[in-house]
């Protein structure tokens, strides 16, 4: 007996092949068909783009309120404040020294 396949057997063989190729390729057309386009992927990052530029101009604009609110604070409570406790500490000072 020889070592070399029957007619059959590489018929068999090659259907063999013939099938893992086939599955492959169906394989690698679901791949593609799940990835986005270039087109899709552009309006998406165009999107994203516009959402972090609005969302950065919010942020200025409530780190600008937060400081206006700082300075209300300081302007109308606590330099009045001052104002009025300043006046009673130098008085109290003076009349224990005296």
């Amino acid at each position: 007996m020889s070592d070399e396949p029957t007619l059959g057997e590489v018929v068999r063989r090659f259907e063999d092949r013939f099938v893992d190729l086939r599955d492959d390729i169906q394989q690698l057309g679901r791949r593609i068909d799940s990835k986005v386009s270039q087109d899709v992927y552009d309006l998406r990052h165009e999107a994203l783009a516009s959402r972090v530029a609005t969302l950065e101009t919010l942020r200025e604009k409530d780190a600008e309120r937060i400081v206006a609110t700082r300075r209300w604070l300081i302007g109308a409570v606590v330099v009045p404040l001052i104002g009025i406790l300043l006046p009673v500490i130098i008085l109290l000072t003076q009349g224990a020294g005296s």
